[in-house]
C-alpha cells in the first residue's frame, strides 16, 4: 500500500518560502507546524500498519492534522 505524504510542504507547495520564513520568525506556527509533522508521522505509521490501532483513533488524528492543517494555513495567508 501506497502511503500519500502530507507534509506542510508537499501540502502547499506554493507557500514554501512562507512556511520557511513563519518557522523560522513566529514561536506560534514553528509550534503549530512542528505538532503537525508529528501528527502526520503518526497517521504515516497508522496508515501502513507499522503501529496497528483502531479505526476511530487513525480517525481522530486525522481530524486532529485536518485542524492544525486548517490553522497554518490561515496563517500562510495572513
Amino acid at each position: 500500500m501506497s502511503i500519500e505524504h502530507h507534509d506542510l510542504l508537499h501540502e502547499f507547495p506554493e507557500h514554501r518560502e512562507r512556511i520557511h520564513n513563519l518557522k523560522m520568525n513566529d514561536a506560534h506556527f514553528s509550534r503549530l507546524f512542528n505538532e503537525y509533522h508529528v501528527v502526520t508521522k503518526d497517521v504515516e505509521r497508522m496508515e501502513s500498519e507499522v503501529e496497528p490501532v483502531c479505526t476511530k483513533t487513525e480517525a481522530d488524528l486525522k481530524l486532529k492534522r485536518l485542524h492544525l492543517k486548517d490553522q497554518l494555513y490561515k496563517m500562510l495567508q495572513a
